[in-house]
């Protein structure tokens, strides 16, 4: 009897044992299964919100639509993300050019000019470039036929011998100044507002975008860095570089040592412009564009590039500068040219309906000061 007492006892033990476990085991995936559960619950998606400075325009509507339509995997237009290539202009296209002319104007008419350490050893070529841009902005005297390139090789000159790192250093000091004509604004900042919304939404889409300008390539690099684009995205006018020790000897010849530096010479290399830009977008992108964004006849040819891309479908834009009330622009002269673009198969941007704002807030259209006289 004592016997199975017993034995009961450590039957009724193990099973009251088994139960205990089955307990827990239970409870335990109950409650696994409700972390699993709302871990397994998304938040809620919140839709990002572009194109804040814009109005609704035909112009934004083609842009949407396109990106839309070739970015759909169900699309006969779709492109894949590495060929969404898309080139843009700078000045004036979403750098400010209306203080009151190019960023790289202004900035060899005070090298030239008003630099205390350097204007005294300029070249009579580099002055009277410098000295025309002085006379055109503040006497409105035309400025030299081909003054382009009059330009391109007085500013050669005027910046050689600079190492890449002084030159960077020089651009951005300047462009720390307050723009002339604007007031709550530096060169730095005179971004368009409405441009970089629309380079954020190509980059969210898959598009990759190239800075192609006809000012210095780092001009440009400088001027750009603020917003986030990397170096190797820009293509500009170009000098000749050199090592600092190389002197007169051949790259092909010499080798450069550790701790030398990269120097400017006074030897133009290219002007960016036209059919030039061309080339360059070839040589170092590779790829058509599929989109190209400019302002001026100087990007006709870059756009045409793009429109001739006979593997995807593409689309040109061009900023018109009309709005007089916000900005130092001559509205007859841009709407002559609004007209010129859309026979040409652009898409027009009008600054002054299409924009809610240029610059942003807090920045104002004023009277151009001029403090130095020559």
């Amino acid at each position: 009897m004592k016997k199975m007492k017993k034995l009961y006892n450590v039957k009724m033990k193990k099973l009251y044992l088994w139960m205990l476990v089955a307990f827990l085991s239970l409870g335990c995936c109950s409650v696994f299964t409700a972390c699993s559960e709302e871990d397994d619950t998304e938040a809620p998606v919140v839709k990002k919100e572009y194109f804040q400075s814009w109005n609704e325009c035909d112009a934004l509507t083609t842009l949407k639509r396109y990106v839309e339509d070739v970015t759909n995997p169900k699309s006969k237009n779709f492109i894949s993300e590495e060929d969404r290539i898309v080139t843009f202009d700078m000045d004036g296209t979403f750098v400010g050019e209306l203080y009151p002319t190019y960023f790289e104007y202004n900035l060899l008419e005070y090298r030239a000019l008003d630099d205390p350490e350097y204007r005294d050893k300029a070249p009579e070529d580099v002055r009277e470039a410098a000295q025309a841009i002085r006379d055109f902005v503040r006497t409105k005297k035309a400025l030299p036929d081909h003054f382009d390139m009059i330009h391109a090789r007085a500013a050669a000159k005027a910046y050689a011998g600079m190492t890449l790192a002084e030159f960077d250093a020089y651009v951005k000091a300047y462009a720390a100044l307050p723009a002339n004509g604007f007031t709550g604004m530096t060169y730095g900042q005179s971004f368009y507002k409405p441009m970089l919304e629309v380079m954020e939404y190509l980059q969210d889409n898959g598009f990759t975008y190239y800075v192609v300008s006809g000012s210095d390539r780092f001009i440009c690099r400088s001027l750009v860095e603020s917003i986030g684009i990397a170096p190797n995205r820009v293509i500009g006018m170009d000098v000749r570089l050199v090592s600092s020790s190389q002197g007169e000897e051949a790259g092909v010849n010499y080798t450069m040592r550790q701790k030398e530096d990269l120097i400017r010479t006074d030897e133009l290399i290219i002007k960016n412009l036209k059919t030039n830009k061309v080339l360059q977008i070839s040589q170092e992108i590779g790829k058509v564009p599929v989109l190209s964004f400019g302002n001026s006849g100087g990007d006709s040819a870059m756009h045409n590039y793009c429109l001739s891309n006979s593997k995807y479908r593409t689309a040109a834009f061009m900023l018109i500068a009309d709005d007089d009330v916000h900005d130092h622009a001559n509205r007859e002269k841009a709407l002559k040219l609004g007209e010129q673009w859309r026979e040409a198969g652009y898409n027009v941007i009008s600054m002054r309906d299409d924009f809610r704002t240029i610059y942003g807030q807090g920045v104002e259209k004023v009277d151009f000061t001029f403090t130095t006289e020559n």
